[in-house]
């Protein structure tokens, strides 16, 4: 079975810091070369993989100015669908714009649909369905227009993850700053509660950022750490004593969900999206609908236990569970 896998160039894969689409990518991959399987990954120049790198774009266009997205974008394309015909399978994780290529090839083709941010996206979506195998990352995020083939979750590494059976008196916020993400929210439940927060994460939307997370650090119970990797991001992630995810939207999965958890830090989100499907309500976290529950949540966090918060994770969000499945997904489309 020859693979030829495309991952996002907004950033590295993996990604130094931020970058959920690549990191999922670089999962899988390393997972599909473990299998034996022959990986062809089609990604940035500074990408770091077991796989086969086959890379003509310089550099991530998040990280280097002179990388013009959408030029290097269909560059990018261009360069993995004109070798087509050297692969089994092509597993797109890099959005709709691979479909634009679809009709040209013969090679089967899996998209993995890593959000569907609004119906104005469909009309590159619905006229491929029959051409293309589509993956949800959720059942939340499911279109009812759309025919997928599987719903298949995120899975982390558990070993990367250390876990801390104490945690601390601080919470956590790890996600972008954006009004969708809930800064705003966890602010203000830090401050009902006066218990310190960290806050993780790229800015994405500058005004909010100045509106509702500057001025919050002016006193000594808010703190913006921005973007982390690396061994701060695993620390960050397993010493709080809960991730606060009180988000604003329908979150597809939410990849920091279980990092945390598999830290063994319990999570309280909004009961929205996808949240219901991986977080266990008493178990491993609290789901609420609105900032009196999240108050009265956080006033129980200390009833769960840590070990059996990380367990959850072991049980059900695993690279090897994420990777059998889509080897399963493979062998079906290829006939066996």
């Amino acid at each position: 079975m020859k693979i030829a896998m495309l991952a996002p160039i907004a950033w590295r894969t993996p990604p130094r810091h931020y970058g959920p689409w690549e990191l999922v990518t670089s999962l899988l991959t390393e997972a599909l070369v473990a299998r034996g399987i022959d990986v062809t990954l089609f990604a940035t120049q500074d990408s770091v993989t077991c796989a086969t790198l086959d890379a003509v774009v310089p550099a991530p266009y998040c990280e280097d100015p002179s990388i013009d997205a959408k030029v290097w974008e269909f560059r990018h394309l261009a360069h993995l669908f004109g070798k087509a015909d050297q692969f089994d399978l092509i597993h797109n994780q890099a959005d709709f714009p691979a479909h634009a290529f679809a009709h040209l090839v013969d090679t089967p083709i899996v998209t993995t649909i890593h959000g569907f941010s609004s119906d104005r996206i469909l009309p590159m979506y619905a006229p491929f369905q029959d051409r293309i195998h589509y993956v949800a990352i959720s059942e939340a995020d499911r279109h009812p227009a759309l025919r997928y083939a599987a719903t298949i979750h995120h899975g982390v590494d558990l070993n990367e993850f250390s876990f801390d059976a104490e945690g601390s008196d601080r919470l956590l916020f790890f996600g972008r700053i954006h009004p969708d993400k809930g800064a705003k929210e966890a602010i203000a439940l830090a401050r009902e509660v006066g218990q310190p927060l960290d806050l993780y994460g790229i800015v994405q939307d500058q005004g909010y950022y100045e509106r509702e997370v500057s001025p919050a650090t002016d006193d000594s119970l808010v703190h913006y750490h921005g973007p982390v990797g690396g061994t701060a991001r695993i620390v960050a992630l397993g010493s709080a004593k809960a991730l606060i995810h009180l988000i604003n939207f329908d979150e597809p999965f939410g990849l920091s969900v279980i990092e945390a958890m598999a830290s063994g830090t319990p999570v309280i989100a909004t009961r929205r999206g996808s949240m219901p499907e991986l977080i266990q309500h008493g178990v491993n976290g609290f789901l609420v609908d609105g900032p009196d529950e999240a108050v009265e949540a956080l006033a129980r966090i200390d009833e769960l236990d840590r070990a059996t918060v990380r367990k959850t994770v072991g049980d059900r969000f695993t690279i090897e569970k994420m990777a059998d499945a889509y080897v399963g997904l493979y062998r079906q489309i290829l006939g066996g």
